[in-house]
């Protein structure tokens, strides 16, 4: 194939900047910096008390860097078109916003099957936990989790880079790989495939395993106390939540992307294809931060200790 000699590509699902997009770029700032802020409290939480170096606490850090990973990917684009007469991106840079924003998903869907499979062992095999979930293991499946989805959509970005285009607008916000084929001049079923073949690969074997361990997880809960149970809910609730709140919006993004129906309206299926990478980030820490007893009580020591001596306005 022959590489496309496009140099731009028009970003053309913005709505009504002309009279908000002031409106929209405080919207959009404030949730930037919260997200920031709330994921870098809980990570910074948890890299500074020794006893939260547990696999399960590292691992909520590593998932609220991916969060953070993802939203770069998207919010800084997102504020300059807010601003910008024209929303426009270069071909290259599309692909790599693209590439990245596929990325966090792929890998969020790894860190939590891997904090899954942490939950699963302390609940239902606590004899064997400090053999099966060493710090050495947690740092092999955190590398894992964004080294096997960076591997597969660097073949995916390789295979969209050599398109030939015809079409020049995304009716989007932001780019992403399904968007930019439906761009070509070409035949792109080979490549489609491919895709759906990567997002099989990173979204069901992990969501398998979830549901599979939470199974397991609600059984062994059954045939114990009532302090066993709460104090297994406690720690498995959050992430539960989590999970299922991510999934959903995955899926209202696929669906949404790929059926482009007309009945629902532009502003509506905006909304949904930005979802999962504005709420998970935002809220993901706050859940962990009030839910998780150990974090939270280290929060509280930060805040009265930042008050003792003046880090406070």
């Amino acid at each position: 194939m022959e590489v496309t000699n496009v140099s731009y590509l028009i970003l053309d699902g913005h709505v009504d900047l002309e009279n908000y997009r002031y409106v929209y770029f405080l919207i959009t700032l404030t949730a930037y910096i919260s997200t920031i802020v709330f994921n870098t409290v809980v990570i910074f939480v948890i890299f500074m008390n020794k006893h939260l170096h547990e696999p399960m606490y590292i691992f909520i850090a590593a998932l609220l860097c991916n969060a953070l990973f993802g939203v770069t990917a998207l919010y800084p684009k997102l504020l300059i078109d807010l601003l910008s007469e024209k929303q426009i991106t270069s071909y290259h840079g599309c692909l790599f916003q693209a590439l990245f924003v596929y990325w966090y998903a792929s890998s969020e869907f790894a860190l939590l099957s891997a904090m899954a499979y942490d939950r699963y062992v302390s609940i239902c095999k606590p004899l064997h936990y400090a053999t099966l979930v060493k710090m050495s293991t947690v740092r092999k499946l955190i590398f894992l989790s964004w080294f096997l989805p960076c591997c597969e959509l660097g073949v995916a970005l390789i295979l969209v880079y050599h398109l030939q285009l015809c079409k020049f607008k995304l009716n989007r916000i932001y780019c992403d790989s399904y968007s930019i084929l439906k761009l070509s001049c070409k035949e792109i079923s080979a490549i489609n495939s491919y895709g759906l073949f990567v997002f099989s690969i990173a979204v069901f074997p992990p969501v398998t395993f979830i549901i599979y361990s939470y199974i397991r997880i609600l059984s062994v809960c059954l045939k114990n106390s009532k302090d066993f149970r709460r104090k297994a809910l406690q720690t498995c609730l959050p992430h539960l939540f989590i999970f299922i709140n991510f999934y959903v919006n995955i899926c209202f993004e696929i669906i949404n992307n790929r059926l482009e129906s007309n009945q629902i309206p532009h502003i509506i299926a905006i909304i949904l294809s930005v979802e999962y990478l504005l709420i998970p980030p935002l809220f993901n820490p706050i859940i962990y931060g009030l839910k998780l007893q150990e974090i939270l009580k280290s929060i509280r020591r930060l805040i009265v200790w930042k008050k003792r001596t003046g880090g406070f306005f």
